[in-house]
């Protein structure tokens, strides 16, 4: 390599990150020039790396000490250096606790240490704000930080307790505390949970790298330019804006390019569908939102059909409740049985959850069995077999400890028709048929990955298979997040089968942590280049 293509390397590598970052000041307008970091989703992932690419640190408290005392005795061993600089694999060793991905619980363990065994102990981080560090990173999301949060029913409780919804640096109950409000059984609302991230954002002062109003058409591998050479990841895309006129908000396309992309979009964009003949009738919903906006508009009410509730899920049960209270009758159909193990409610402590309890206790002593069936009631159900369809022959919706609801263990739906019927089987391979008023298919979601290549089923698991939190993860590298079929690309949170906030803060670290190791090689590169540049030009000077 001659001295002039040295020098041009040197200048690249030199300049490049003080441009991009300048440019990190306007979200106006989005860089073109390549960035070392573009975070696809803002939710509350995308948020908690955009708060350790900012420069905060975790490091071992001199004060602090772990209940653990394996993991205790591994931190003493380097105890100035940043948790970003340890040796990640080595610290998640031994580790148990409820996440596959080991990054995942050994930070949750640092956060909040022993908090399975309902233990509060502090944690023996410390974090210090070290600017030096920071790497320009830009965060794309559709709405405002919070991402899915501001979009979910905002009068149910949490599933999680409030400690585990928080991000590192601003504890959630003295926030709520702050603004006047009391965590309620020490959990929180979903729109008390997305003011909370959206605050924090500006709290921390991450706004400059947030460039919200962003939907992501695009995202492909293009040839670099400059003398690095090589590729790098082009982002293409639309931005909202408000202009000041009245025309309106426009829609404005958008081009970036970055060395490492994170995808962190959540699992949120798209419900997942049955896939049976009618799923698309105007009756059939496949959002609680929908809900809520026909008992809204009062096309749903105690004088109403039933209202069928397709699916076991907490989602499905919040529906079940909001219609129960409105005594609105409900039929409740799922594959699973109400005993199954696998069953979220099966999961969940009974007194901190409590109306998730009464939900499994009316899915189980409200049953329909093959005894309902071969008996006629007279309770005006409007259900039917399809081999009688003139008689009711199923539980009574009037009857039990709970009037008004029926559950329907091991159903399956074939089908929905034109005139408000239901058809659904049981185990058995008998079927029933339902008139209801409103259809509510509520099995959980798909990530919208339209941006990739083959919605990005090249990246999962299993190839050949959609992407799915639960049963089709992205495959990616355990340590650090990086995929293993694509270099420089990331992901992050429910992509890689993290459901729960305290654990995909995990992910957080796994990735900074890789990214930083990358910057120090870097960064040792340049002064090898430096020093064969002075060499070069001492040759120069002595030949001259």
């Amino acid at each position: 390599m001659d001295l002039k293509s040295l020098s041009l390397l040197l200048y690249h590598y030199i300049d490049k990150s003080s441009r991009v970052a300048m440019n990190l000041h306007d979200n106006d307008v989005l860089p073109r020039e390549i960035l070392p970091v573009i975070v696809i989703g803002n939710g509350p992932s995308g948020i908690c790396l955009s708060y350790l690419l900012s420069g905060y640190t975790p490091y071992l408290s001199p004060e602090g000490t772990h209940p653990n005392p394996l993991l205790q005795r591994k931190l003493d061993q380097q105890p100035t250096l940043s948790l970003l600089e340890q040796d990640l694999e080595y610290l998640c060793e031994g580790l148990e606790g409820r996440s596959a991905n080991p990054v995942a619980v050994l930070f949750d363990s640092l956060l909040l240490p022993d908090s399975d065994y309902g233990q509060e102990h502090a944690s023996p981080l410390l974090w210090r704000y070290e600017p030096e560090r920071a790497i320009p990173h830009l965060v794309l999301g559709k709405g405002p930080p919070g991402g899915a949060w501001h979009a979910m029913e905002g009068s149910m409780l949490t599933l999680s307790l409030a400690n585990w919804m928080e991000l590192p640096g601003l504890k959630l109950k003295d926030w709520m505390r702050e603004k006047r409000r009391n965590v309620r059984n020490d959990r929180a609302t979903p729109a008390e949970i997305a003011s909370y991230y959206q605050h924090y954002v500006s709290q921390m002062g991450l706004e400059d790298s947030f460039a919200c109003g962003t939907t992501v058409t695009s995202l492909r591998r293009v040839d670099g330019e400059g003398a690095s050479g090589g590729s790098v990841w082009e982002v293409q895309g639309t931005q909202r804006r408000d202009p000041l006129d009245e025309g309106g908000p426009t829609e404005v396309p958008f081009t970036v390019c970055a060395e490492n992309v994170v995808l962190a979009t959540g699992t949120h964009d798209i419900p997942a569908r049955l896939g049976v003949e009618g799923e698309g009738l105007p009756f059939v919903c496949h959002s609680f939102w929908e809900l809520e906006a026909a008992i809204s508009n009062g096309q749903l009410d105690n004088a109403s059909d039933p209202l069928l509730v397709v699916g076991a899920g907490l989602t499905a049960a919040d529906a079940v409740l909001t219609a129960h209270h409105l005594n609105t009758p409900v039929y409740h159909a799922f594959r699973r049985s109400v005993t199954d193990p696998g069953l979220i409610f099966n999961q969940l402590p009974k007194l901190l959850y409590p109306e998730y309890h009464k939900v499994h206790q009316m899915m189980t002593q409200q049953q329909q069995g093959p005894q309902d069936q071969d008996s006629t009631n007279t309770g005006g159900t409007g259900a039917q077999t399809d081999q009688q369809e003139n008689s009711n022959n199923t539980a009574s919706l009037s009857s039990g400890s709970y009037p008004g609801y029926v559950s329907l263990p091991k159903h399956c739906v074939v089908a929905f028709k034109p005139d408000r019927k239901c058809i659904l089987e049981g185990e058995d391979g008998r079927r029933t048929v339902l008139q209801v008023s409103m259809a509510l298919v509520l099995i959980g979601a798909h990530p919208n990955l339209s941006f990739l290549s083959e919605d990005g089923r090249p990246l999962g698991l299993n190839p050949q298979e959609p992407i799915s939190c639960r049963r089709n993860p992205l495959d990616v590298d355990p340590y650090t997040y990086e995929s293993v079929s694509e270099g420089g690309l990331y992901a992050m949170g429910p992509l890689v089968g993290e459901n729960f906030v305290r654990f995909l803060k995990g992910g957080s670290l796994a990735i900074v942590s890789d990214l930083a190791k990358r910057q120090r090689a870097k960064k040792e590169n340049l002064t090898n280049i430096r020093g064969v540049v002075g060499q070069a030009e001492s040759v120069c000077v002595t030949d001259s």
